[in-house]
């Protein structure tokens, strides 16, 4: 088995925003028990979460992993669940008696696919598309609370915004409004482009501010930034 830092795509550099919630687990196949372990953390964390959704995110050794319907594959005695995984490499985990006491192996519908896994936790996603800045501010300081929960060295570290990630494809613009009805585009980055994303950045003013951001389209992902 390859360490799981060799695994990691370059795609995983832009999902490092969010906090993992622990050592991402890696090979060509992962045992339930292990991701059952590492995602339920998250369910028994009792600090606030409301902001926020936990996925198990896949990690791919190759970009193309993620190409044509993947999916996750829960292989068990009496368990069989195929979990289709979304572009950013994303899947509700299930939380399966089952599966655990059989400790069914989790694989990639890709033959002699080598692969991680790991919790990702981002911030909920609202078919509106409007964002109230206090509720990005109140939702990174879930994630950073809970970040920190599971990893002391990140009680260093601050919020300092939030990443909409979008496809290529789609159109990838975010403004902020504000109550005066001042609208300001959102900076947009292409660095990922290569891996098929764009990422709009909204980052904190140093004192609160009112105000909305609103979202072209739905984004796949928005990520807490940490510093």
């Amino acid at each position: 088995m390859r360490p799981a830092r060799q695994l990691i795509a370059p795609l995983a550099l832009l999902l490092a925003a969010g906090p993992a919630g622990a050592q991402a687990l890696g090979g060509e196949a992962v045992s339930y028990r292990d991701a059952y372990r590492a995602m339920v953390v998250f369910e028994k964390y009792g600090g606030p979460k409301n902001l926020l959704v936990s996925q198990l995110q896949v990690l791919p050794r190759e970009r193309a992993m993620l190409a044509g319907g993947p999916q996750l594959t829960l292989m068990g005695k009496s368990t069989q669940v195929s979990l289709p995984l979304d572009p950013l490499g994303r899947t509700v985990f299930p939380l399966l008696k089952a599966a655990y006491d059989e400790n069914a192996a989790l694989t990639m519908n890709r033959k002699g696919a080598v692969f991680a896994l790991r919790p990702q936790v981002s911030i909920a996603v609202r078919h509106d598309g409007l964002y109230d800045v206090a509720d990005l501010r109140a939702a990174c300081a879930q994630a950073l609370g809970f970040a920190r929960y599971v990893d002391a060295s990140q009680r260093a570290r601050q919020c300092a915004g939030v990443r909409f990630v979008f496809p290529v494809k789609t159109e990838a613009a975010a403004r902020l409004r504000r109550p005066d009805s001042a609208e300001q585009m959102l900076p947009l980055s292409d660095a990922e482009a290569d891996e098929g994303f764009l990422a709009v950045t909204y980052r904190f003013a140093p004192a609160a501010e009112r105000g909305q951001v609103a979202t072209s389209n739905a984004p796949l992902a928005i990520l807490p930034l940490f510093e």
